[in-house]
């Protein structure tokens, strides 16, 4: 009988920031800037149709919803992004053990995501 390894915050983060990196290059925008590391802000720093964008990366374990976004974080990134002339986006990516989800995630098992898709702010 095997352990099973639960996924470091570092791991789940790796896992949401692929996610969303395969959306935005699937939906076109060009990288400028792409920072992996844990709450380090923004995860993506990117160009589409000429324009700037700064995409926020969090992954969200069950219960919690990948659909809500903390108003208080979100306006004090915005201000951020608007610094920089950039838009706002957030991808929140919602994971959980496939065959539970109110067990850990871990490395040798199957999980599921919830990822529905950047959100402007």
């Amino acid at each position: 009988m095997s352990i099973s390894i639960p996924l470091t915050p570092q791991e789940l983060h790796n896992l949401a920031m692929n996610t969303v990196g395969k959306d935005l290059e699937k939906q076109g925008y060009e990288f400028l800037a792409v920072n992996s590391t844990l709450l380090k802000d923004p995860q993506f720093v990117a160009l589409k149709k000429g324009k700037l964008h700064f995409v926020f990366v969090k992954a969200i374990t069950y219960p919690d919803d990948p659909n809500y976004i903390d108003p208080i974080y979100a306006e004090a990134m915005k201000l951020h992004a608007e610094k920089f002339k950039a838009q706002c986006f957030f991808g929140y990516v919602g994971l959980a053990d496939a065959s539970d989800y109110n067990k850990p995630l871990c490395k040798d098992l199957d999980f599921v995501v919830n990822y529905p898709g950047i959100k402007k702010w």
